[in-house]
């Protein structure tokens, strides 16, 4: 099952891109409070949108991103258009979602 949700809406050349992404995004100071040490970090570092196989954006993340993060942009582009997203975490843990622009 994917982690990540995405629409792709064209609108006059420009394609707007929505996109959620399911991580509990960890910063590595939060404490446990059971055991009361701190849980290690776990975030996502790297986002890439790409459209056609043509990387169209390359988003770095650290820790102070909030869990399940949503992201947005926009590229010019078209209906039909294959769009895929792709992230990576800090634990080499990846996703990726593919979507043909409406």
């Amino acid at each position: 099952m994917s982690t990540i949700k995405i629409r792709a809406k064209e609108s006059n050349g420009s394609v707007t891109v929505k996109a959620l992404m399911k991580h509990p995004m960890e910063t590595g100071q939060r404490k446990d409070k059971k055991t009361g040490g701190k849980i290690p970090a776990h975030f996502i570092q790297e986002v890439v949108g790409k459209a056609n196989g043509e990387e169209v954006i390359t988003v770095h993340w650290g820790p102070a991103v909030s869990k399940n993060p949503y992201l947005t942009f926009a590229y010019s582009g078209s209906k039909g258009d294959n769009l895929e997203l792709t992230w990576t975490d800090n634990k080499g843990n990846k996703d990726s979602k593919s979507t043909v622009v409406k």
